[in-house]
């Protein structure tokens, strides 16, 4: 690689990317499928330290001599550019490159193209062309402007028996977190208000590839909830998390919440309260536990809303194992609740159970259910009444008199399953804005409220 000053470089221009390799020919085809790569994706290989945004040093580890001349190499790119990506034979032999080069951007073993593909992208980000791309950068999307949905996986380890998921989509594949941090913050600059967090098992975010950290704007970040909420809320929008089973390590992020970092709302899908029917359905934890973690939630963060989803009707079920779901309802008086009478999805386990519950008993029972939660959903709004609360506005309509009305949502709402606020006077709103409302009165479901009063 010669050190040829060149020059300098524009606004817009495209992102460049000095390249060395050494070692065998199969390092040299690794290097070629990178460099193929990166041409495809519309950056352009500098032939200069100086004139590279980063460097990617392509290694050696077979023999010591081979092994002295690739950290060599690393140091010369550190010295003459500072940005650097490691990746080959070297990358392989564990904690050799970090202990000589600590600075290092990332490092990653021999034909590993996603990887540092991913750590290019991390550190690196391409320019979007609107006249090559065919996507803008915050891609294609179905929601409103001001929202979206942040898929952080896909599958799930878990093998609960009324669910065919796993059968579906596969085992847990956890997305490299610097590709999640990039698009939430393309997200971001799209205009998006709220991010929401979603996957089969958010919770479990990183177990398949051992919480490895990756790189967001050239720092490491551990493939984890924690560290992801994190990163997440130094975006400056609201973060919403879904779909989180009640692993110990959860309790880590209730703190953040507290403080505002994200939203203090969680999406636990608890499914049931009896042992014996949790243990048939091959849930992790028990109702005990449950309660006792939605107490210690509350105690660190006393505005935390708490929305879960339950089975009535499972296969086994008996009048006293459904008594025990009522009186965990009265006991963890959950802020919002969905509930669903079980279905013999074709592929489901569940479906082999003795013991089936007759479809009117289920109905039967899914009433009594939202009975109970009903009342502890209205009494908890009616406690709101009077208090001023934040609104992400949804969307402008219109009154029978013509009158414009905004629809929005509190922090303790996600779209399309939570309740909404209903505001008297839209007229100077817009989706996507931030308001705060004296909220004036409310029923089961939602509130109602208007400018503060002074």
């Amino acid at each position: 690689m010669n050190t040829t000053l060149a020059p300098t470089k524009t606004i817009n221009s495209p992102p460049k990317v000095g390249f060395v390799s050494l070692g065998c020919p199969k390092a040299g085809s690794d290097a070629e499928r990178i460099l193929t790569q990166l041409r495809a994706e519309g950056y352009e290989i500098s032939g200069s330290y100086e004139d590279a945004d980063l460097v990617v040093v392509n290694t050696c580890g077979f023999i010591d001599s081979a092994v002295e001349e690739s950290l060599d190499a690393i140091g010369e790119a550190i010295a003459k550019n500072g940005k650097v990506i490691v990746t080959g034979c070297l990358g392989a032999k564990s904690g050799v490159v970090e202990a000589a080069h600590p600075t290092v951007l990332a490092v990653t073993g021999p034909h590993a193209l996603e990887e540092v593909m991913t750590a290019v992208h991390a550190n690196l980000p391409k320019l979007h062309d609107p006249y090559v791309d065919l996507v803008p950068p915050q891609g294609v999307r179905l929601t409103p402007n001001h929202y979206a949905y942040l898929k952080i996986s896909e599958g799930c380890n878990h093998k609960c028996s009324f669910c065919i998921i796993p059968s579906m989509r596969g085992d847990l594949v956890s997305r490299p977190i610097g590709d999640v941090m990039n698009e939430a913050e393309n997200l971001v600059k799209a205009g998006v208000s709220e991010i929401l967090v979603i996957s089969q098992d958010t919770s479990a975010y990183g177990v398949d590839v051992k919480y490895r950290p990756g790189f967001w704007n050239g720092r490491p970040v551990k493939t984890r909830m924690t560290e992801l909420a994190s990163a997440l809320g130094e975006l400056g929008v609201w973060v919403r998390l879904h779909y989180v089973y009640p692993y110990p390590h959860v309790d880590e992020i209730i703190p953040m919440m507290a403080d505002g970092i994200i939203l203090p709302y969680l999406d636990v899908p608890f499914q049931h309260a009896s042992p014996r029917i949790l243990k048939a359905m091959k849930r992790p934890a028990s109702s005990e536990n449950n309660l006792a973690r939605i107490n210690a939630w509350r105690d660190i963060c006393p505005d935390i809303t708490i929305r879960s989803t339950f089975i009535t009707g499972f296969p086994g079920e008996t009048e006293d194992d459904f008594e025990m779901l009522l009186d965990f309802l009265q006991e963890a008086q959950l802020d919002r609740v969905g509930c669903f009478t079980y279905s013999a999805v074709d592929g489901a386990t569940a479906n082999k159970l003795d013991n089936h519950v007759p479809e009117a008993l289920k109905k039967e029972r899914l009433s009594r259910f939202m009975e109970v939660q009903e009342a502890i959903s209205a009494a908890k709004l009616q406690k709101k009444v009077g208090s001023l609360q934040t609104v992400l506005v949804d969307e402008i309509t219109e009154d029978d008199n013509g009158n414009a009305i905004a629809i929005g949502r509190t922090k303790a709402d996600a779209p399309e399953i939570d309740g909404v606020v209903y505001l008297d006077d839209g007229v100077d709103l817009l989706p996507g804005d931030l308001v705060e409302v004296q909220i004036t009165s409310a029923d089961g479901h939602d509130l109602w409220g208007g400018p503060p009063n002074h």
